[in-house]
């Protein structure tokens, strides 16, 4: 089963990659933000502890190489999760995920329990509160000046095509990291998928009314949240309110990082995931 696999999942085929041995606990980790993010990066970052763990990595329906049919809803999105944890073989998983692939790591955990073994939580939120901080950072930037109509498109879910998801995804993108790398801003973006379809839809339509805030007091899987220092898209502060809300779940804030620790301190960033994950 290891490899790349093309998976009939709830009416959509899913592109899906197995990474490690058969008869290894099973993580099954989400990628970020919908229309643009892929597998590629629960790839590099999980595919890091597949020498111990059966890891699964997929292109959510509307986003990568996966088809785009029906709706993007929350609800279908935890689904076709739980679909593929049955399609692997697994009675629990390790759940991981994140910027938005927190956001549907903490759907599934609240909608399906049961299945769930272990929470791996980064850079995410439990509600939507993390807008208007992400607004309020971007104002006040001074690493560079935002375009703010190019902004608020991207934001609320407007964007007009696959052309202009781009250009608004440029606009953003310098925020993101520690260190600012303009040249790795460009090879973002030339190497994102765009599926404006699947974006539009979660920032109009899931995100308003999204909120978990009263639900994860009930989460009694072990949690381990992970988040950068200087995140501007969900910052310190929303994954502090998650160490609250989830009983004993741990968090670990990485000094030298903005939204992407896993990549920013990578090898701290997978020591810590290793170790929590050795301690369940």
């Amino acid at each position: 089963m290891p490899g790349t696999h093309y998976v009939e999942i709830n009416g959509n085929t899913l592109a899906v990659e197995v990474l490690g041995p058969d008869d290894a606990p099973v993580i099954i980790a989400h990628h970020g933000a919908p229309g643009l993010g892929s597998r590629a990066e629960p790839k590099a970052s999980f595919g890091r502890l597949a020498d111990e763990y059966r890891v699964l990595v997929f292109d959510a329906r509307g986003s990568g190489e996966s088809e785009g049919k029906g709706e993007f809803s929350h609800e279908q999105w935890a689904a076709d999760i739980d679909a593929l944890r049955e399609w692997i073989g697994a009675e629990q998983i390790i759940m991981a995920g994140g910027s938005y692939g927190g956001f549907m790591s903490l759907e599934y955990a609240t909608r399906y329990p049961d299945r769930v073994r272990a929470l791996v939580l980064r850079d995410t939120s439990a509600d939507n509160g993390n807008r208007h901080l992400a607004r309020e950072n971007a104002l006040k930037s001074e690493r560079v000046a935002i375009d703010m109509e190019k902004f608020d498109r991207i934001d609320q879910g407007r964007v007009r095509d696959n052309d202009d998801l781009r250009e608004c995804w440029r606009e953003i993108l310098p925020l993101y990291d520690f260190h600012y790398d303009p040249a790795k801003v460009d090879k973002r973006v030339a190497e994102t998928p765009y599926r404006f379809e699947a974006h539009n839809y979660a920032f109009s339509v899931n995100l308003p009314n999204y909120d978990l805030s009263d639900k994860l007091p009930s989460v009694t899987a072990p949690t381990l949240i992970t988040v950068g220092r200087t995140d501007w898209i969900t910052p310190v502060s929303c994954s502090e309110k998650i160490a609250e809300l989830i009983p004993d779940s741990r968090l670990v804030i990485f000094e030298e990082s903005g939204h992407s620790p896993q990549i920013e301190e990578a090898e701290k960033w997978t020591r810590t995931v290793r170790d929590f994950l050795t301690g369940l």
